[in-house]
């Protein structure tokens, strides 16, 4: 990505995420997933690659679901700092709470990958820690949808 399409896309996403609690909650995905393909990319194993390949595909199609749970909790209740926007019933403080452990969850899943690439870990690990992000990301957004955003 060129300086330009970067500053591009930061404009945007200051415009769509702002610059509180979701774009933070995004951004953290972001890395996530960047790390958890870079883990995968020192699998030497050709085997063990490409039974790993589909959870990064899988993991990197969230993204966009990601984006569109923040995208609609900045236009429900815009954040531009620490705080989590209040709420009634404090569903947005779950919102959050969700968007969060879909990233700690794709952190321990690079973990994962990172044991299994120095051979000291199972497949099947990283394919439950895949599994929590999914669900994770499926919450936030069901809880997003029941409130009607």
């Amino acid at each position: 990505m060129g300086f330009l399409s970067a500053a591009r896309q930061g404009r945007k996403d200051d415009a769509e995420l702002g610059v509180g609690v979701w774009r933070r909650a995004h951004d953290r995905f972001g890395r996530g997933l960047d790390r958890f393909h870079q883990m995968l990319e020192g699998i030497e194993d050709p085997e063990v690659y490409d039974a790993m390949v589909p959870l990064a595909n899988g993991l990197a199609d969230l993204l966009p679901a990601v984006r569109a749970v923040a995208v609609a909790a900045q236009a429900v209740a815009p954040s531009t700092g620490t705080d989590i926007p209040a709420s009634e019933g404090a569903w947005l403080n779950e919102v959050h709470r969700e968007l969060s452990r879909s990233g700690n969850a794709l952190a321990t899943a690079a973990e994962a990958v990172a044991m299994v690439r120095l051979g000291m870990g199972e497949i099947t690990a990283v394919e439950r820690r895949v599994l929590a992000v999914h669900e994770h990301v499926e919450h936030a957004a069901a809880l997003l949808a029941d409130r009607g955003a």
